[in-house]
């Protein structure tokens, strides 16, 4: 009997790792003789570098870089197992983690910082890029991260225009003649589920510029400069990134990223998948079990259990995927139509946050012998 354990981050408590060896310790206890697959997982989100770095054999490597406030910050990223691809969250230097009500600044805070990483990975040898585009402080369309990448975006009279979105008004055109040449061979994929353009009602700043302090003239103001950036990297590139679905993501950044590199959009979890050969691990396995910190009905919206679920039932046909969650929201129901057969919450009784956090690998194992128990009394398996 084979079990494969594709987990997420228990946001605050566990690594997606360190979940799949919980889930594996209940397990383990009901069916010692089993087969065991641990697969750790991500959506593109929060954890995704780690994952990744554990599920590939990779490391994680540091370098200071600015934040989005000008200051310097210790920033880390992985490099896979293979050694030529590092993955990137962009939020490690342009994070909302690093503002608060007091100095957040949306006309001004840069993605300067994630270009310096991207620069930091190309020095290690690295070839492919993966940014995982999430948790963003910034509304400046990706203008600082190419600007720490060489690109020139100047004033009429030639000089540099400002960091941050806002100063993007005063953008009069645009020079790749210094762009950082390693950026022609290089790939880039983003992780993103977000669907937004850059601008417009459903653009950056109208949708998520207030979650980083923008009040409503600030928005119409980054709006503004965005849309006029969009304008000039359409006159002087020919690339056409206002309406594009994913350009609004981290701010702007997606738009940045596609504009100035060789980039593509690609959901989170499918880069997950594919880089840690899921479906070939689970094509011969009697169990998936699944899960993250909770679940609502959002989940089906790119979340890892659902793309977990989804891969399962495309490679392994209709074997059993199993969520086990810290909180059951509402609404997951619609899940059950959706690839996921049961949902189980690893919390035994009333819990304050401390004791959820503290008691969770307790928990998560025990929930795990649990489901292996109720699997061995109602099933026969070869």
């Amino acid at each position: 009997m084979k079990f494969v354990f594709a987990p997420d981050s228990y946001k605050g408590s566990l690594t997606a790792k360190e979940a799949a060896a919980a889930m594996q310790a209940g397990v383990s206890k009901v069916f010692p003789d089993a087969t065991f697959v641990q697969i750790p997982m991500a959506d593109g989100g929060e954890g995704t570098v780690q994952s990744l770095v554990d599920a590939t054999g990779g490391h994680l490597v540091s370098a200071e870089v600015t934040n989005p406030l000008g200051h310097k910050t210790l920033a880390s990223y992985g490099i896979l197992g293979d050694g030529t691809t590092a993955v990137i969250e962009m939020s490690a230097a342009s994070g909302i983690q690093f503002i608060d009500a007091d100095n957040a600044n949306p006309l001004t805070a840069t993605t300067y910082g994630t270009g310096e990483l991207m620069l930091d990975a190309l020095d290690h040898g690295v070839q492919h890029l993966i940014l995982g585009l999430g948790g963003s402080a910034t509304n400046d369309g990706g203008a600082g991260m190419a600007q720490a990448i060489g690109v020139q975006l100047l004033q009429a009279d030639g000089r540099p225009v400002d960091l941050g979105g806002a100063a993007l008004s005063k953008l009069a055109r645009i020079d790749l003649s210094q762009r950082d040449s390693r950026f022609e061979q290089v790939d880039v994929t983003i992780a993103s589920d977000v669907t937004n353009p850059l601008v417009g009602v459903k653009g950056a700043s109208a949708v998520f510029g207030p979650q980083k302090g923008a009040t409503p003239e600030m928005v119409a103001t980054l709006d503004q400069a965005l849309a006029h950036y969009a304008d000039i990297i359409n006159q002087d590139l020919g690339v056409a990134i206002a309406q594009q679905p994913g350009a609004g993501a981290a701010g702007g950044l997606g738009a940045g990223l596609l504009a100035f590199t060789n980039a593509q959009v690609q959901k989170g979890v499918e880069i997950v998948l594919d880089r840690t050969n899921f479906r070939e691990q689970v094509s011969d396995a009697d169990v998936v079990l699944t899960g993250e910190g909770g679940m609502d009905f959002q989940t089906q919206y790119g979340k890892t259990p659902m793309g977990v679920a989804q891969a399962t039932k495309a490679s392994a046909g209709q074997i059993p995927v199993i969520a086990l969650v810290g909180n059951i929201g509402a609404g997951v129901e619609v899940l059950y139509d959706l690839g996921i057969d049961a949902i189980f919450s690893t919390e035994p009784g009333v819990q304050t946050l401390d004791q959820a956090i503290k008691e969770a690998t307790a928990n998560l194992i025990q929930t795990a012998e649990n489901v292996a128990r109720l699997i061995k009394a109602t099933h026969s398996f070869k």
